[in-house]
């Protein structure tokens, strides 16, 4: 008796495992985000990944921007970093950009602003900085047009002022 409890036992943890998915954050509309460009002086150089998903359109002529930071309020901003003739932001590529930005901690935040009429879906975006551990953000959904949209993982702290929901 004790044997059969035992293997339904084993049986419903094989069957429970096998059903369970990994639960990735979504990224998040954000109704207003504070951009301080004051900081963007900066004496730091970060490596920003951002690869395109293969779902996206083939091209994109959208204006598209990227704010991240840290914990304590720590903002990087770079506007447009489109560029159409260069092929920036196909369909299935990555495109790397080298952005110079105040030194910051552990990146805890970032988010796209895309705006015109094609629409584009980035599968991942990856921010290499110095003193801090590379960390990506998974999309692989489209940019709503016209506001930022992205992650925040600081919560409780300075970098919430920065985004307001």
């Amino acid at each position: 008796m004790m044997r059969a409890l035992f293997s339904l036992l084993i049986l419903a943890f094989i069957f429970s495992s096998s059903q369970s998915r990994s639960i990735l954050p979504r990224p998040q509309p954000l109704s207003s985000f504070k951009i301080n460009t004051t900081q963007n002086a900066g004496t730091c150089s970060f490596t920003v990944s951002i690869s395109t998903s293969c779902s996206s359109t083939r091209y994109t002529r959208d204006r598209i921007s990227l704010s991240f930071g840290d914990a304590y309020g720590n903002q990087v901003y770079a506007p447009r970093l489109d560029n159409p003739r260069s092929r920036t932001f196909e369909r299935c590529s990555t495109d790397t950009f080298q952005i110079n930005g105040p030194c910051t901690y552990q990146i805890c935040y970032l988010y796209l602003y895309r705006s015109g009429y094609d629409g584009w879906m980035p599968y991942d975006v990856t921010v290499y900085g110095y003193n801090t551990q590379p960390v990506a953000f998974y999309y692989n959904v489209m940019i709503p047009g016209d506001m930022w949209y992205g992650f925040n993982h600081c919560y409780g702290t300075k970098a919430d002022s920065l985004a307001t929901e």
